[in-house]
């Protein structure tokens, strides 16, 4: 799997205007149910009760600007999609340029950015401008025209489940609700589905089993847990969030709400050896994790990102100046680890009482001297010591403070010397 490929998808779906419902969103499932035709769609009804919540109308908009009196036309979304508030109800009229500024949204602390701005549970309609282009604003009368439209619909998510020999799941979870925004939308749906391409792969027969959710942020989420809470509690045995994947400043772990799931020990493993590792506790929560770690659900779950805070957020500087082949790569690689780990063996089991004999296998030094260091050897030997068949790939990573996949490789030489299972 190439990153190439993922920067092409995410590309082919960024014009796309996505919301929590409508055609948007549709197109894009559509979209990955072509690289990945294991996807299946399911829907949920408009007024149908998940939880505390209900599934609202659905919501499509055609087209949408503000006219000046002069003919100068401002906020088109044609032209960016970012610049009417999502779900904006429909609305065609002439108001005042002091009514106007009632309606339309700015990021004032980034004067030249356009905000991403929504409305999902309250009807309103609105415009978002960069605080410089309202500024510029001339006095007058204007034409505030949105086309769109709120009707009984669904709301559409898109699953897959990869099964294995074991029923126990790891579950990678992304959101496809934003429109044109590249790494807080694209990156995470596009990663995960080079995710499922690799393990398809790689792994044909494969140990565990992989399940893929893409869905509406937060209602999605919601509206998945209330048709598949008791399978999701029985067999997922880790679970990610993938979001804002795609840019190369930093590596983000956001844990799960005890901080100590096989998820929060893999993606700890996993991070170690990499620049700029930055971790936050699950009170910086911000996306799914919420809600599939929220007591009573209590999934072991946690939230991957490369950059968890930065300046382009939920505007239209989130672009491919952002998101870049690297970035994604280096999500790719840290995700390719931990699947790499739970297939090569989650529990290492010594085969052998006591330390065995290394230098007759050609895998520790037949020489000894003061001073010497043979830290290679010494990870092996480390490695027998804490295979107890109790302790998992990714604690042992992190007790050592070794990169995973490097530990990953030293147990596949002890397992070819039939010293670990």
């Amino acid at each position: 799997m190439s990153t190439p490929q993922m920067i092409k998808w995410a590309k082919d779906l960024f014009p796309i205007c996505r919301s929590i419902t409508g055609e948007g969103i549709r197109k894009t499932l559509s979209y990955f149910e072509k690289i990945n035709p294991e996807l299946k769609r399911i829907k949920y009804k408009t007024n149908q009760n998940v939880f505390d919540w209900v599934i609202p109308k659905e919501w499509n908009i055609k087209d949408a600007f503000i006219e000046h009196e002069s003919g100068e036309k401002f906020a088109e979304f044609k032209k960016c999609n970012l610049h009417v508030v999502g779900y904006s109800t429909p609305v065609n009229k002439t108001i005042s340029k002091n009514e106007l500024l009632n309606h339309i949204y700015t990021q004032k602390d980034q004067p030249d950015s356009i905000p991403y701005v929504t409305s999902y549970y309250k009807e309103r309609w609105g415009f978002c401008l960069s605080e410089n282009q309202k500024e510029k604003l001339p006095d007058g009368n204007y034409r505030v025209f949105i086309d769109s439209n709120l009707k009984n619909g669904s709301l559409e998510l898109s699953h897959a489940v990869l099964k294995g020999k074991n029923k126990k799941e790891i579950f990678f979870q992304s959101y496809v609700c934003h429109p044109s925004m590249a790494n807080n939308e694209l990156s995470g749906p596009v990663l995960l589905n080079a995710i499922m391409q690799y393990i398809k792969s790689k792994y044909p027969r494969r140990k565990y089993s992989y399940r893929f959710v893409l869905h509406p942020e937060t209602i999605g989420s919601i509206a998945y847990l209330s048709k598949f809470l008791k399978i999701l509690k029985t067999n997922v045995v880790c679970g990610f969030n993938l979001t804002m994947v795609g840019d190369e400043r930093a590596y983000s772990h956001v844990s799960s709400r005890t901080g100590d799931t096989l998820a929060d020990q893999a993606l700890k493993a996993a991070l170690l050896g990499l620049p700029n590792v930055k971790n936050y506790s699950f009170l910086d929560r911000g996306s799914d994790e919420r809600q599939y770690g929220s007591p009573g659900v209590d999934l072991p779950f946690c939230s991957f990102s490369r950059s968890k805070k930065y300046p382009e957020y939920h505007t239209n500087k989130d672009n491919f100046d952002t998101v870049t082949q690297e970035g994604l790569m280096g999500s790719f690689e840290v995700m390719k680890k931990i699947i790499d780990a739970f297939e090569l063996g989650l529990y290492p089991t010594t085969k052998l009482p006591c330390e065995p004999n290394l230098g007759k296998r050609g895998l520790y030094p037949t020489i000894s001297q003061k001073g010497e260091q043979y830290a290679e050897s010494q990870i092996r030997k480390d490695l027998l010591a804490y295979s107890d068949g109790k302790t998992n790939i990714f604690k042992i990573a992190t007790i050592f403070n070794k990169p995973l996949d490097k530990l990953c490789d030293e147990y596949k030489i002890l397992n070819s010397k039939k010293l670990l299972k």
